[in-house]
């Protein structure tokens, strides 16, 4: 199946000095290619609508102020997606995220029969999965599902995810293997609640 992805220009070290020749121009275009790319990836992060926009603002910030010290050692996607992780990272160590999560667990801890509505980052996300499968994969633990995502929903390799995540390429992949095995686990402890009836 091919993926949005797919279509994205690849940029040479000539590209790359034209981009950065014209940083106003450059954001734009990459706004344009990348955007509902890195929405969705912060939402898979920090799993909020509204921290999602205020984040995803940051990421393309700095990408505009950083633009002129890209290299081209790694393909433009993977230095974006490194930008866009580290600033969600960023977010979820905030004292302001920590209390925000806080006082969300108060709030829905009293509110629990209440059905949220599905935000359109959660809808994109689903689009191709089962909302069982994306509600099983926001619930992972962050290193996991960090690779998960970028594994399957990004389709970027274990050497693209290991510079993107400054990690060993053998942690990438074990943690792969951790994160579906937790993912086979939940989805059979729900069937298997399901069929017990």
């Amino acid at each position: 199946m091919a993926t949005q992805d797919t279509f994205h220009p690849t940029y040479d070290k000539e590209g790359i000095k034209e981009l950065q020749s014209n940083p106003a121009l450059a954001i734009e275009t990459i706004m344009d290619m990348y955007g509902d790319e890195i929405k969705r990836l912060v939402f898979a992060y920090v799993k909020n609508s509204a921290d999602t926009d205020d984040v995803t603002q940051e990421v393309f910030v700095t990408i505009y102020q950083k633009l002129n010290t890209f290299k081209g050692n790694s393909s433009l996607k993977s230095w974006i997606y490194s930008i866009a992780i580290n600033k969600c990272k960023d977010y979820l160590r905030s004292w302001h995220a920590r209390n925000k999560r806080l006082r969300e667990k108060l709030i829905t801890s009293s509110h629990t029969m209440k059905k949220e509505e599905i935000t359109p980052e959660e809808q994109a996300l689903q689009r191709d999965h089962s909302s069982e499968l994306f509600r099983t994969v926001m619930d992972l633990p962050i290193k996991y599902r960090e690779i998960i995502i970028l594994f399957y929903f990004k389709e970027l390799s274990t050497g693209e995810i290991s510079k993107i995540l400054d990690m060993n390429e053998a942690t990438v992949r074990t943690r792969l293997t951790r994160g579906r095995q937790k993912l086979k686990e939940c989805l059979s402890s729900e069937k298997g609640g399901v069929y017990r009836g």
